[in-house]
């Protein structure tokens, strides 16, 4: 679908002009759509994961393999959400990227922000990253439904 801005109006809870390609560590919450409780039940005070939860708990393992530029901190699944930490760590590539964006003139950086917009993807970007995540796992669940039409995520 072509993004309309009569009903694509999305407030962005992100920070404005923040370059979330920067090394740091990022907590990331994920809901699923209309707090559905499809990642499992706890039983005993303990989280005990359904199908679907063994989905996203192995697609978050495998982040680490498409994107280089990240490690993964704690992370955990709830019924109908999860949480975990997002670490953007600087590589050699970046570092030199990094340091040829600044002026040594007056240590300002030469070029803008990498800034995501709507169907815009940022490379190593935490949107991008979280969209890979929620992609990848969505895909699977809807596979195993046999249902690829249904949402799985919450949106923004």
């Amino acid at each position: 679908m072509k993004y309309d801005p009569k009903i694509h109006h999305r407030r962005s809870i992100r920070l404005k002009g923040y370059d979330y390609t920067q090394a740091g560590a990022y907590f990331i919450t994920i809901c699923t759509f209309q707090r559905e409780n499809i990642f499992g039940e706890i039983v005993n005070r303990e989280m005990k994961l359904s199908k679907f939860g063994l989905v996203a708990s192995q697609q978050w393992e495998k982040l680490i393999k498409r994107f280089p530029n990240i490690e993964l901190g704690a992370f955990v699944i709830m019924p109908n959400h999860s949480h975990g930490i997002i670490q953007i760590v600087e590589r050699e590539v970046q570092r030199r990227d990094t340091a040829s964006r600044f002026n040594d003139q007056n240590d300002e950086s030469s070029s803008r922000v990498p800034t995501e917009r709507f169907q815009k993807p940022v490379a190593g970007s935490i949107p991008t990253i979280v969209r890979s995540y929620k992609s990848a796992v969505a895909y699977r669940i809807n596979l195993m439904r046999n249902d690829k039409n249904t949402n799985v995520w919450q949106r923004n």
